[in-house]
């Protein structure tokens, strides 16, 4: 069974197919957060601490630090701001550390200050990519995420993705990175764009699993982008993805809905012996009164479109 093995300075996690599922938390990225952006410029990591803490209490297996602020030179800015960034969320919290970036010396120099296995986020395809980080995967004997796109960009046909994975994997084993230690992005698609989006990444899943015998993990909200009540689907797709064969999803642990949906498919996984995670998380759950549940699914049975403007015109005036 393939296991790939990440760990923090004291702990040590496995994400594998018979285990639970790797959830890795997305919130220490600057990308789409101006404010955080110009926080971590400035030198102020009072957010970045805030969202450490907050995702390990929700329920994250690992946490994912990126540190790219600015398009402008990220190969001079970002190496020291990363490292910073890693150090300050490592002395903070006791969990496995992707190191998420696309400057490869900021790969390296994250490499340099992390403890214990971190996962790399990641490499392509692409030949200049896979020149320059596969060296470092095997100098510091760490696992890499592989993103199923190359030259040519992403595809839009699944088979064509899964091609571009083998061959991340077969070169990976060039340099003598064996393929537990590849844990493939399949590149969800929005199913808002395209309505095979689901059926494609099921399908490609399950190739993964059993052709190539590898991890997987992608962006999770990816799925719902350009739809509104997004978390719902995201909700969703949790248990399907898990059922076709994904073992972590970069996502936002502190979503009580879709945290529900990973635990459930641990438990119905046979990942949670006992139901014991379940049972520690919400023995003490008090589910919503049916009043409350009512009023709040009324906005979206009455009236319609045009009434909820007039009813929202009248509550703003």
């Amino acid at each position: 069974m393939t296991r790939t093995i990440v760990a923090s300075a004291n702990r040590e996690v496995v994400i594998g197919f018979d285990q639970p599922f790797c959830v890795i938390g997305e919130r220490i990225n600057p990308t789409g957060r101006k404010k955080l952006a110009a926080e971590m410029v400035a030198g102020n990591f009072e957010t970045v601490k805030q969202d450490a803490l907050a995702q390990v209490a929700a329920g994250a297996t690992m946490l994912d630090v990126n540190a790219g602020v600015t398009a402008v030179d990220p190969n001079a800015t970002e190496p020291g701001l990363l490292v910073q960034t890693l150090e300050i969320v490592q002395d903070l919290v006791d969990v496995p550390l992707s190191i998420d970036s696309s400057v490869s010396a900021a790969i390296e120099a994250g490499l340099r200050v992390a403890r214990g296995r971190p996962l790399v986020n990641s490499v392509t395809g692409e030949e200049e990519k896979l020149e320059a980080i596969l060296p470092l995967i095997k100098k510091y004997d760490v696992p890499v995420v592989a993103i199923s796109n190359d030259e040519t960009g992403i595809s839009e046909n699944p088979d064509v993705r899964f091609e571009v994975a083998k061959k991340i994997v077969q070169h990976a084993a060039d340099y003598g990175i064996p393929a537990h230690d590849i844990v493939v992005d399949p590149l969800v698609m929005p199913i808002g764009a395209m309505g095979t989006a689901g059926q494609q990444v099921f399908r490609l899943l399950r190739r993964l699993r059993e052709e190539l015998k590898v991890n997987t993990t992608c962006g999770l909200s990816n799925i719902s982008f350009g739809l509104p009540h997004r978390h719902g689907i995201n909700a969703g797709f949790i248990p399907m993805v898990i059922g076709a064969g994904m073992t972590s999803a970069i996502m936002n642990p502190c979503r009580p809905q879709e945290m529900e949906m990973v635990r459930a498919a641990n438990v119905l996984n046979g990942t949670d012996p006992n139901c014991y995670n379940w049972i520690m998380t919400y023995r003490d759950h008090q589910p919503a009164a049916t009043g409350e549940a009512t009023a709040a699914a009324a906005p979206a049975s009455s009236g319609g479109r045009r009434r909820g403007g007039r009813d929202a015109r009248r509550a703003r005036g």
